[in-house]
């Protein structure tokens, strides 16, 4: 038995760094020989964590570890094959495509250098974007749409509301004196709602950073976008940022052709976006959101960029600050700027795409946002 604990450490030590000083190979069942050598093709042999040029790789090895690794291993190694045999070379080769299971990551890699890519290569960078798109689409459309779709007016209240309308919190409220002991709940008497403003027209303005850092908010602030531009009772508008403005707004029905429209890294310049958003809404400002996905390391004067931000706020434009829009919500930004902004009346705070339809929605129901904030 003690003999047996310590071949199954050697083991464990062999799958985590390759060769070591006695052959363990006999030791390893047929499975564990699989995950051996899958790793061994990309890793060098001491699994330093450094990359071999000189292994093998190929679509079957590509599909092989989909089989071998969980969701968030295979990823990582993807991405390891990715910075190994580069995106272009990744990309010439039609056999990898199918096999690839793109994440954000890999798209906002893809995408910082599409300008480099062939026209082949480009194609089959954009079945990939294509693809995350869907899977996204899949995950999220259906709470986005629910959510903004049954955005209240809270200042009608009414008795017999769908039940997407339901104030939970007053109806629980007005029916304490119903709770049921022995079955431990409310029986509610009567239920209190709010009326969905499905055929009030509301304007929502993204404004997204297109610096490097801010390259996997972009990829999900634009298909998110996509999503939003589906229902009829929003108005949403697309717009990217980095020293100049670009409007993306025409793009929204096709989210790859938008994506690839972006030309990520280089400056910033949050006031001049601002300026262009707010011109957009001074008209008519009652009925306009503005939210900004940058993590507000502003390139020109602070002063200028408080001065418009202080004059969106005078017209009573709801304005957030998303520090991060990915799978993390863990954002590195300006802490000064963003203290500055929440002293405006413009909270700042993180968000994964999970949490989007539910901060969007409490934007667009004027609810108090400070409740996101972490």
């Amino acid at each position: 038995m003690e003999e047996e604990i310590k071949d199954r450490r050697k083991i464990r030590w062999k799958l985590a760094l390759g060769q070591v000083d006695e052959p363990l190979d006999q030791l390893l069942n047929s499975k564990e020989q699989q995950v051996d050598q899958a790793l061994d093709r990309i890793y060098q042999s001491d699994r330093s964590g450094g990359l071999s040029s000189r292994r093998n790789f190929s679509a079957k090895w590509m599909g092989e570890i989909k089989t071998l690794f969980p969701s968030p291993v295979v990823r990582i190694m993807q991405r390891d094959a990715l910075d190994k045999f580069g995106i272009k070379k990744l990309l010439s080769q039609p056999a990898f495509i199918d096999e690839i299971e793109p994440d954000v990551g890999m798209v906002a890699t893809i995408l910082s250098a599409k300008d480099s890519l062939s026209p082949s290569a480009k194609q089959a960078a954009r079945k990939l974007v294509a693809r995350l798109a869907k899977k996204v689409e899949q995950k999220l459309k259906f709470k986005l749409v629910s959510r903004i779709y049954g955005v209240r007016n809270n200042r009608i209240k009414i008795s017999n509301p769908h039940h997407r309308e339901i104030d939970w919190h007053l109806t629980i409220k007005a029916n304490l004196k119903s709770y049921q002991p022995s079955l431990k709940t409310i029986i509610p008497e009567k239920i209190i709602g709010h009326p969905s403003n499905r055929n009030q027209s509301k304007r929502l303005i993204i404004l997204v950073d297109q610096s490097a850092s801010m390259a996997e908010s972009f990829v999900y602030a634009g298909i998110l976008g996509s999503i939003m531009s589906t229902i009829a009772s929003l108005k949403t508008h697309l717009i990217i940022f980095d020293t100049d403005v670009v409007d993306l707004t025409d793009y929204l029905q096709d989210p790859v052709e938008l994506l690839f429209r972006a030309q990520l890294g280089g400056g910033t310049n949050i006031r001049k976006a601002l300026s262009y958003a707010a011109e957009m809404v001074y008209n008519n400002p009652g009925d306009s959101y503005l939210i900004l996905i940058s993590d507000l390391f502003e390139g020109g004067p602070l002063s200028l960029l408080y001065e418009v931000v202080q004059e969106i706020t005078n017209h009573d434009i709801p304005l957030i600050s998303l520090l991060a829009l990915d799978d993390q919500g863990i954002p590195a930004f300006d802490r000064e700027v963003a203290k500055t902004l929440a002293s405006m009346g413009v909270p700042s705070f993180g968000s994964t795409p999970e949490n989007f339809p539910e901060i969007v929605a409490a934007a667009l129901n004027k609810e108090d946002l400070r409740r996101f904030e972490k």
